[in-house]
């Protein structure tokens, strides 16, 4: 196995896991103020549906919402540029700062930390960008 191959699934797995515990966050914050939207899991805790979630399961809910338009396309990409055998070294350093910049834009926006936010962001933006430079150069060379 190759270690491009190699990072990539490692970042792959850090990715579901940040991912994953974004959702244990919301969870958390809903079952420690018992707080829920939907009736059916209200009633589980016999309270009353609320008319709105709480603030950090909104947050959490936008984190959310902003993987859901960066990760797919890094699966995507870097999984094209590994499948492709492109450059190892950009490979593996593209999959692993992509992989930081999120985990840090994570935190940084369950924080409200900005500018920080928007750099994480940015930088895994640029990192996408390189796998298509990667992608296109394998393809065309």
């Amino acid at each position: 196995m190759s270690s491009a191959l190699q990072a990539y699934a490692l970042c792959v797995v850090v990715l579901f896991l940040k991912t994953f515990l974004v959702s244990c966050y919301q969870g958390y914050h809903r079952l420690r103020f018992v707080a829920f939207t939907n009736p059916e899991d209200a009633a589980v805790f016999r309270r009353i549906a609320q008319a709105v979630e709480r603030p950090q399961v909104i947050r959490a809910a936008k984190v959310w919402a902003n993987d859901l338009e960066n990760i797919p396309m890094f699966f995507a990409l870097g999984g094209l540029a590994v499948a492709l055998e492109a450059a190892t070294l950009p490979v593996l350093w593209l999959s692993v700062v992509f992989t930081v910049a999120r985990v840090l834009h994570t935190l940084a926006y369950l924080r409200g930390l900005q500018p920080w936010r928007t750099l994480f962001y940015g930088i895994g933006v640029i990192c996408l960008l390189g796998f298509c430079l990667l992608i296109t150069a394998r393809i065309g060379g």
